[in-house]
């Protein structure tokens, strides 16, 4: 997607202030209309699905836009790609080619300190990619500032604000002033229409791999009710694993083990399974081989 321009960056260390409703005098977008448009009446909240508001995996549609709120669409906080302000080009221009993503955000120390985002058109046309060229680097002078919203704003509200202040990206704030979680205009989007893909997307999802029989090579962040179903059995069904609180396979290894495991680490699961953590670091798991019992190790 594309930015339309806006203004430069954030000044540094000013503290962010969440995003409200829009004013009364301005005038709706076309996304504003729509929400608007809709009767209170259609705003019925669906029913829980094994444990979890049924709105974390809704189907696309319009009542979405009054149902959901930020929080269930943000990507986590742990899955966000940033770099430090002081950061350089050629690493920059890593991050770009190896993330795929066109907007960075930027940070003064943490990202708990978001000072704005970088835009891939910003800087392909100030500095190109050779990363030798004679031109000054000055990230900051290309920054362009964020949205900053609360974790309860009903998405349709967040949709109509980006659309009237021109901004595609916005950072999920907590009662503290941490950063919580990041969206994008295409993430709320995608909460109506279903799934958009661009050029660039391989639309292959699979996020495990069969070694052999018994045996996978999964994302930490492979849906646990998916893997379950691949492996015809379940992983939440034990006293010691509270179903209502994972999602995913690495959650589920976190909470066997209630810490983070180091890289080569095992964790056995009280009905069998075991579970190898091949890469770390000391925030999240990112990858895991899973033994099912009776498979070879």
């Amino acid at each position: 997607m594309d930015e339309t321009d806006g203004s430069s960056g954030a000044a540094q260390g000013a503290q962010p202030e969440t995003a409200g409703e829009p004013e009364p005098d301005e005038k709706p977008g076309f996304f504003g209309r729509i929400i608007g448009a809709l009767s209170p009446t259609e705003d019925i909240a669906a029913p829980p699905l094994n444990g979890r508001a049924a709105s974390a995996a809704s189907l696309p549609g319009m009542i979405n836009l009054r149902r959901m709120r930020v929080e269930d669409v943000a990507i986590p906080t742990a899955e966000i790609v940033a770099v430090p302000s002081s950061v350089t080009l050629e690493d920059l221009v890593q991050t770009f080619r190896e993330s795929g993503m066109t907007r960075i955000p930027v940070y003064e120390g943490t990202l708990d300190t978001p000072l704005g985002f970088i835009h891939l058109k910003d800087l392909a046309l100030g500095h190109g990619f050779s990363c030798d060229d004679d031109i000054r680097f000055d990230l900051v002078s290309m920054l362009r500032p964020l949205l900053f919203v609360p974790p309860s704003m009903p998405i349709g509200v967040l949709l109509a604000k980006m659309q009237a202040e021109r901004r595609h990206m916005a950072l999920v704030i907590d009662e503290y002033g941490g950063v919580d979680g990041l969206l994008t205009i295409e993430d709320l989007i995608e909460q109506v229409v279903g799934e958009i893909e661009d050029e660039h997307d391989t639309g292959d999802d699979q996020t495990w791999i069969r070694e052999k029989p018994g045996c996978y090579v999964a994302q930490a962040i492979t849906p646990l009710d998916e893997f379950e179903a691949e492996i015809g059995r379940s992983l939440t069904d034990h006293d010691d694993v509270d179903e209502e609180e994972i999602d995913t396979l690495g959650g589920l290894v976190f909470m066997l083990s209630g810490r983070v495991p180091a890289r080569g680490e095992v964790i056995v699961h009280p009905d069998g399974p075991e579970f190898e953590v091949i890469e770390a670091d000391p925030r999240r798991i990112k990858r895991l081989r899973v033994r099912l019992p009776g498979s070879t190790a």
